[in-house]
């Protein structure tokens, strides 16, 4: 699943968000809230330098349903769900 920033350079992606080291409460309730506006299947790239993110993100997606595309700590690149 891991794939370096060129892997996936070619996709567009509408936003970009740096949660700095944002702890995994406040980051998951702030990333739901940047996804919901976004259209189904739309890759939205985050930055998480919290320590717990590798672990953190990856259930989450699994949890809510969005597709983490790749993962290279700290870049993550999350594909939104296609169903509401």
């Amino acid at each position: 699943m891991a794939r370096g920033a060129d892997d996936h350079a070619d996709h567009d992606l509408v936003e970009h968000w740096d949660a700095g080291e944002m702890g995994c409460g406040e980051l998951v309730i702030q990333l739901r809230r940047r996804l919901a506006p976004l259209a189904p299947g739309t890759r939205f790239e985050l930055v998480a330098r919290d320590p717990g993110a590798p672990e953190d993100l990856p259930s989450w997606c699994r949890l809510t349903g969005h597709q983490l595309v790749a993962a290279e700590h700290p870049v993550y690149l999350i594909q939104r769900r296609s169903k509401e």
